[in-house]
C-alpha cells in the first residue's frame, strides 16, 4: 500500500510539472483588429509584436530566465469586443501590460479601462489627442494628432497648395485630425475650404465625395482606415477627383488595401517606421516574412514589446506599479527600432519622426 502511494504521489508531481514551467512564463496583452477593415494593418501590428518576442526570449527572456508571452486578441475592430478582450486579458490571464488597439475609438475605451483596473496601457497605433488624458499608467510610442498634423500643413504648404479639402472619419481619431490639421493650416497661411467627417462603414462614398468637390481645393487631405479606404479611392478615381492632388495623413493605411492603380500619385506622410537603431529590426522582418513593411506601424508593436520587457527587468516584477515606474525612468532617449522614445509630463511620445512621401509604384520618400 505505500509503494502505491508513493507511485501515485510520483505521477501527481509528474503532472504539475508542465503547469509549472507554464506559470513561470511572464505573460503581456495586446487587442488588435485582426479582422475587419482594418485587419492588414493589425496583421502588421501583430508581426512586430512576434519579432520582438522572439528576440527577447533568444536573448534570455525576462526575470532571471522566465520567457515573455503575449497573448492576443483580435478586436474585431470593433469598440465592444476590444473591451471584452482587455477584460478577459485582466480577469482571466491576469497580464499586467495591454497593447493596442490601432483605432482611436477603439483604444480610447479600451485604455481607460485598463488604468481604471490598475494595469498598464501602451497605445501602438492610435493618434487622437483624448489619449493624453487616459490617466497615469497609459503610455503612448506613437506620435500624437497636434505633431502629425503640424507636420501635414507645413507639408502641404510648402508644396503650394493653400486650399485644402479635409476628409477624415465620423470618429474620435478623424474628429482629432480635422480639428488639429485646420489649426495648424491656418497657422502656416493655408485655408480649408471643406471638412467632411464620413460615416464608417458605408458601401459608399460618392455622395461625400461629390459634396467636397464643390469646394474647388487645391487638395485633398484624407485620412481611412484600409477597407474603406480603398472604396474611397476607388470612387474618387471613378468621379476623376484624382485630378486634383490627394494627400494622405498615414499614407500606408490610406492605401494598404487600394488597387494601386487608383491612388497612383498621391502624397502624404507617414511615420518614420525605422529610426537610425532599427536596421537590424527591419532586416529580421523581411527574413521572417519574405516582403518589405506591409505598413508603418509593426515597428511600433515591437518597440512597445521591447519596451515591456525592459520595464519589467527594471522593476523586477511583473508589478504594474513597478512597471509604470520603470517605464518613465526608461523612456528618456529610449534607442527604439523606430528612432529616439521620450515620454513628455503625460507619458506620450515626446516627438515623432516622419515621412514624406510619394506613391509610385510603391512608397518612396520625396
Amino acid at each position: 500500500m505505500h509503494q502505491v502511494k508513493k507511485h501515485l504521489l510520483a505521477a501527481a508531481l509528474l503532472a504539475v510539472m508542465p503547469v509549472v514551467a507554464e506559470a513561470a512564463d511572464v505573460s503581456i496583452g495586446a487587442v488588435l483588429p485582426l479582422s475587419g477593415a482594418n485587419a492588414t494593418l493589425g496583421d502588421d501590428q501583430r508581426r512586430g509584436i512576434e519579432l520582438a518576442v522572439d528576440q527577447i526570449n533568444r536573448n534570455g527572456g525576462v526575470l532571471g530566465g522566465q520567457k515573455l508571452r503575449v497573448i492576443v486578441e483580435d478586436s474585431g475592430g470593433r469598440a465592444p469586443s476590444a473591451l471584452d478582450a482587455a477584460k478577459k486579458l485582466v480577469t482571466v490571464d491576469r497580464v499586467p501590460i495591454v497593447l493596442g488597439e490601432y483605432s482611436s475609438g477603439i483604444t480610447i475605451p479600451i485604455g481607460q479601462y485598463l488604468v481604471q483596473e490598475g494595469r498598464v496601457h501602451v497605445n501602438i497605433g492610435s493618434s487622437s489627442g483624448r489619449i493624453r488624458g487616459l490617466g497615469d499608467g497609459a503610455f503612448s510610442v506613437v506620435g500624437l494628432d497636434n505633431v502629425s498634423a503640424a507636420f501635414a500643413a507645413r507639408d502641404v504648404i510648402g508644396s503650394g497648395w493653400k486650399k485644402a479639402a479635409v476628409i477624415v472619419p465620423n470618429n474620435a481619431y478623424g474628429q482629432s485630425v480635422a480639428e488639429q490639421f485646420r489649426k495648424a493650416f491656418s497657422t502656416v497661411g493655408g485655408e480649408v475650404v471643406s471638412t467632411i467627417l464620413y460615416t464608417e462603414g458605408q458601401t459608399t462614398y460618392r455622395r461625400e465625395l461629390q459634396q467636397v468637390e464643390r469646394a474647388a481645393p487645391d487638395v485633398y487631405v484624407y485620412s481611412a482606415y484600409g477597407k474603406e479606404a480603398a472604396t474611397i479611392n476607388r470612387e474618387a478615381f471613378e468621379l476623376g477627383l484624382n485630378a486634383t492632388p490627394w494627400y494622405g495623413i498615414y499614407l500606408s493605411m490610406c492605401t494598404a488595401d487600394a488597387d494601386p492603380k487608383f491612388v497612383q500619385g498621391q502624397y502624404g506622410l507617414d511615420l518614420n517606421y525605422i529610426g537610425p537603431d532599427g536596421v537590424a529590426y527591419e532586416a529580421a522582418y523581411k527574413t521572417q516574412y519574405k516582403e518589405p513593411f506591409k505598413s508603418s506601424f509593426s515597428g511600433y508593436g515591437y518597440d512597445a514589446v521591447m519596451l515591456a520587457a525592459a520595464a519589467i527587468n527594471k522593476a523586477g516584477s511583473a508589478d504594474p506599479k513597478a512597471i509604470t515606474a520603470a517605464l518613465k525612468e526608461i523612456g528618456h532617449g529610449y534607442k527604439g527600432a523606430t528612432g529616439d522614445i521620450t515620454f513628455d509630463a503625460d507619458r506620450q511620445r515626446a516627438a515623432q519622426p516622419y515621412l514624406k512621401l510619394i506613391l509610385k509604384n510603391g512608397l518612396q520618400q520625396r
